[in-house]
């Protein structure tokens, strides 16, 4: 008896998105994957399909405006099959391809970042400040009249406006190289502030050039009406070169705005829950005792609420006693303990270093053989890190742990030897309880 052979599962659609490492815009590397065609091939229809009444140009503005860029290498689906996904640049379909890790010998660029390799800002400031100095000669220098014997212009011997062209097409360059430096290449860690700097006063400087020239030179006896209006036109061009900056600085205050309403906000809303919601799970914590499910559970309630109320927005810091209090937080509501971090002096130490491993550990021991209440005190100063771990418990002799017990001797004292510093685990005070002691020497430059 035979049986049927499954369908083939039908390949995943190919989705439209741009390339982050692009020319301009990623728009032809990008439709070029997804037909699976050559890039020049779909550079060539964009060149061909502007001139034959300008199609190209809305067809490239629209796939510009509306297709995503391609997610980079830890993105969510960003795997081998995703278009765009570390692709190959713009050099062609034959090209071998380019990953989107880190960079490094092999000139792969991260997958968050979006790399233009066309200098766009540059080009059109060079294009713009070329139609400018062509406007500025033919307006300055060219003969613009004959005086008749009475003393007047003789209007039929006025040559046509030629600067009027290149001055138009100067002032719009001008623009748009503005708008470009300031809205796309001010966030390309390539370029940046100083480029948008540099471009600004170039154009800055050639603008009022022209305006000079149009107001004072000959071509304001010629036609006074058309030169003044394309004075008039290049000064607004050297106000919209700056509008941009103008319009960050609108969002920035708004951003403030908006954020100092909230504070209050969230002010008002702190004052009523610290007379009400905070009290009451102080309350039942006292109540109830550290090692009790509701105290620890109203423990727990309080720190997330504290937090929210008091730490507002602003992104928790990776240093290391933010990492032990929300370590403890954790350890809270597994274990019939509670914990209290406190910090003091200041240090540079991360949450990504041995010695908070060795601090956890450590945390970790106090929490399921001791219980109860767990200090743990952090002392900071340039050059020196100082972690105590104490606890209530029966005590603990690490000379007397058998043989194949390696957490505190290896986990703590092992890890910190390891990296540098020295950790002793001695009783507490009066004999009761035990107490862990850290100690790491930070470099001399991390600490200047």
């Amino acid at each position: 008896m035979t049986t049927a052979a499954r369908p083939a599962p039908a390949p995943a659609p190919r989705v439209l998105v741009r390339r982050r490492d692009c020319l301009v815009a990623g728009v032809a590397s990008g439709l070029a994957d997804h037909l699976g065609w050559p890039v020049w091939v779909v550079r060539l229809g964009f060149v061909v399909a502007t001139l034959l009444g300008g199609a190209g140009v809305l067809l490239y503005a629209w796939l510009w405006a509306f297709a995503p860029w391609a997610p980079g290498a830890g993105a969510p689906g960003a795997g081998a099959g995703a278009p765009g996904a570390g692709a190959s640049t713009d050099s062609g379909a034959g090209a071998p391809p380019r990953t989107e890790g880190a960079t490094g010998a092999t000139g792969a660029t991260p997958p968050e970042r979006i790399v233009r390799r066309a200098p766009v800002a540059a080009l059109l400031s060079g294009a713009a400040v070329l139609f400018i100095l062509i406007a500025i000669a033919l307006a300055g220098g060219a003969p613009v009249a004959v005086v008749s014997a009475d003393g007047s212009f003789d209007g039929a011997a006025v040559p046509p406006p030629g600067w009027l062209a290149p001055a138009m097409l100067g002032i719009v360059l001008a623009i748009a190289a503005a708008c470009w430096v300031s809205f796309i290449d001010r966030p390309d860690p390539l370029r940046g502030r100083r480029t948008e700097l540099v471009v600004r006063v170039l154009l800055t400087a050639a603008l009022a050039a022209l305006a000079i020239v149009l107001v004072l030179g000959p071509a304001a006896r010629a036609w006074p009406v058309l030169a003044l209006a394309f004075a008039l036109a290049a000064l607004i061009g050297v106000a919209l070169v700056y509008a941009p900056t103008l319009v960050a600085l609108w969002r920035d205050l708004n951003d403030e705005r908006v954020r100092r309403i909230r504070d209050e906000q969230r002010s008002e809303m702190a004052a009523h829950l610290h007379d009400s919601v905070l009290q009451t799970l102080a309350l039942i914590q006292n109540r109830a005792g550290a090692s009790s499910e509701a105290g620890r559970l109203a423990r727990a309630q309080e720190r997330e609420l504290r937090s929210w109320l008091y730490e507002g927005d602003a992104p928790a810091d990776s240093d290391l006693a933010s990492d032990l209090r929300d370590f403890a937080a954790a350890l809270e509501l597994d274990y019939a303990v509670r914990i209290d971090v406190v910090a003091v002096g200041m240090s540079d130490e991360r949450a990504s270093g041995e010695l908070a491993a060795a601090t956890r550990e450590a945390m970790l021991n106090a929490a399921r053989h001791a219980g109860g209440e767990v200090s743990v005190y952090l002392e900071g100063s340039p050059n020196t890190v100082d972690v105590y771990v104490r606890d209530r418990g029966p005590g603990f002799d690490p000379a007397a742990a058998p043989a194949d017990r390696l957490g505190v001797r290896e986990s703590i004292i092992g890890r910190m030897r390891r990296a540098g510093g020295s950790a002793t685990v001695r009783g507490g005070a009066g004999g009761v309880g035990t107490e862990v002691h850290l100690r790491f020497e930070t470099e001399a430059p991390r600490g200047g």
